[in-house]
């Protein structure tokens, strides 16, 4: 959020076993002395018995659950709207393939850029 990066990962299915090799994945990219806050909604994946015990092992993440009804306090909605209107909204995808070359496209152009995530516009 500070600089703009995103990381970004498709997945056909949004079980806690998906939310916890995204998780894997941003461990993976984030340098090992920076801490992590994690703003979610209250989807019960990410509350699942598996990820807190994730949790409990990862101490440099916090995670941030986001009231019920308040997705405009995550600034990850605010991205998936610009990656919506963007290139999503009038594209023609002939395969969950395609859809996911240009999410990840998008992606890619987005880190080329990068700008503080809130003034991203």
């Amino acid at each position: 959020m500070l600089d703009g990066t995103v990381i970004g990962k498709n997945m056909q299915r949004h079980r806690h076993q998906e939310f916890i090799r995204f998780l894997n994945a941003i461990d993976a990219q984030v340098p090992a002395g920076k801490a992590v806050h994690v703003i979610l909604d209250n989807y019960a994946a990410h509350k699942h018995p598996k990820v807190r015990a994730w949790l409990d092992r990862h101490q440099r993440f916090t995670f941030h659950f986001t009231p019920t009804s308040c997705s405009w306090l995550n600034a990850v909605e605010g991205f998936f709207a610009k990656l919506s209107k963007r290139r999503l909204k009038r594209g023609v995808f002939h395969s969950v393939v395609d859809l996911q070359a240009a999410i990840n496209r998008f992606l890619v152009e987005h880190n080329q850029k990068l700008k503080p995530f809130l003034d991203s516009g």
